[in-house]
């Protein structure tokens, strides 16, 4: 089965400032979804995965890089973006340099 990479959606955060971790967490609530928080260290790397579910992640702190390998392309992340990422498509990313937080959470399939 193919998995259309224009599928993954960017939002960009076009506010002044980025939105707090307790406004995303009860957007995402709102939405159904259970967000969960996590950070990682400077230019630290996933490995190119997939996921068995839909993946929603705004960007906190920080920029992380994301790679669509299958359709070779990067998307850099900066806080107060969402992702969205559809199961089964293959993604990497690259933390910024100063290191990220995030929030995800899961998503059903619309």
């Amino acid at each position: 089965m193919a998995i259309q990479q224009d599928a993954v959606r960017v939002i960009r955060w076009t506010g002044g400032l980025h939105p707090t971790l307790s406004v995303i967490t009860r957007q995402m609530q709102k939405e159904g979804l259970r967000p969960y928080v996590w950070d990682n260290t400077p230019n630290y790397r996933y490995a190119v995965r997939t996921h068995g579910y839909n993946k929603v992640m705004y960007v906190i702190e920080g920029h992380i890089e994301v790679s669509l390998p299958d359709s070779n392309q990067r998307v850099r992340l900066r806080a107060g973006d969402r992702l969205e990422i559809p199961a089964g498509v293959r993604h990497g990313a690259i933390i910024g340099s100063s290191g990220a937080k995030c929030v995800e959470a899961a998503a059903s399939a619309r």
